[in-house]
């Protein structure tokens, strides 16, 4: 049976770790390809880690392809084709490099996630046949909606969300819907890949200097904006937080200005249970703010996908303006993501990483 020292882990997580060694055995050679690894009760016994730390580890390489699950029988090795060298040539063109498989954040969703998957495909296979439609799947605006309401207390219309593969994509949309002739206020410093974005689609930008609360209110009113891009929370890389007082400012300039705000999200869920967070759509009383968020953060950065959530003053001009465009998130991401939400596995994958993140005091 397989030995490891859960010792000479480092910061790893268990998890992690014993997947990085089980896979280095494999390549290496140590483990063959066809031999039955070792039941997961039993070997978390003899490592004395839990069950559910080897269940994962298993799942992580049985997705990636290193091991098989044979019903009734176990989880056995397959047999890998590598290349002599990472480095040879074919044809006169130099390979490219292996794609760095460092895993980062929790992955204690990979199970879940393969399960669904795998249901999906035995069940629902004509999905992989399906064209999504333009602003993406109705199981899939329908969960996020219903998350929205249930978790962060925002009355949102599946209608209005609209699926794109990541930020940097929703980005562009944004400016091709407000439009060229405005300039796009955004908060300095702040997430560079927005102001690139922004100007690689022919838009103007402001940088407007952060203060300990937001954008401070003379800068704003000095602004030439005509749409504002905030973090409200854990704004990037200052961590800036804004107060209940600075998020009714800047809906208030927004009103006045006759101006749009884009609320970018991408980390409150993840606030402390003790300090909720209430979200500048949910405060919004003039339908100025297009609400985004993706699932990088939440779940991993492998889940390219991302939506937003545009007021009903913006539907008609997004439909004239964009509903050419085809659905840039595949069907079956989207269906299995769907699941995932409704079937409370991504709560519950929050309620993990806050706990880690905010860990209940010891007595």
């Amino acid at each position: 049976m397989m030995t490891y020292s859960m010792e000479h882990r480092g910061e790893k997580s268990k998890t992690l770790y014993l997947y990085e060694q089980i896979k280095q055995d494999i390549l290496s050679g140590r483990i063959p390809a066809g031999e039955k690894l070792a039941s997961k009760r039993a070997l978390a016994s003899h490592l004395g880690v839990s069950v559910i730390t080897v269940e994962t580890a298993y799942g992580m390489l049985e997705e990636e392809g290193y091991i098989s699950t044979r019903p009734r029988s176990g989880c056995y090795v397959n047999a890998l084709h590598l290349p002599s060298s990472p480095g040879c040539v074919r044809g006169g063109t130099d390979l490219l490099p292996p794609d760095d498989m460092t895993i980062s954040g929790d992955v204690a969703y990979f199970p879940a996630m393969a399960r669904i998957i795998r249901r999906l495909l035995s069940e629902q296979s004509q999905i992989l046949q399906i064209k999504p439609p333009q602003p993406g799947c109705a199981a899939l605006r329908n969960a996020i909606a219903s998350y929205l309401r249930r978790y962060r207390g925002m009355d949102v219309s599946p209608s209005r969300v609209i699926i794109g593969a990541g930020a940097g994509y929703l980005y562009s949309l944004i400016v091709q819907l407000l439009g060229k002739d405005i300039v796009y206020g955004i908060e300095y410093p702040s997430y560079e890949t927005i102001a690139l974005v922004y100007r690689a689609n022919g838009a103007s930008i402001e940088e407007l200097p952060m203060g300990a609360d937001g954008i401070p209110d003379g800068v704003l009113a000095a602004s030439r904006a005509g749409a504002l891009h905030v973090t409200p929370f854990h704004s990037y890389p200052t961590g800036v937080t804004a107060s209940a007082e600075k998020r009714y400012a800047y809906l208030k300039w927004a009103n006045e200005r006759d101006a749009w705000i884009i609320e970018d999200d991408f980390d409150s869920e993840f606030a402390s249970p003790r300090r909720p967070i209430e979200t500048l759509y949910s405060m919004d009383r003039d339908a100025r703010v297009i609400y985004m968020n993706t699932f990088t953060k939440s779940i991993s950065p492998a889940i390219r996908i991302g939506y937003m959530v545009l007021p009903d003053a913006l539907m008609d001009r997004y439909t004239e303006r964009l509903s050419f465009y085809s659905c840039t998130v595949p069907v079956l991401d989207q269906y299995a993501l769907a699941a995932f939400i409704d079937e409370g596995y991504f709560e519950r994958h929050l309620g993990r990483m806050r706990r880690k993140t905010y860990p209940s005091p010891t007595r």
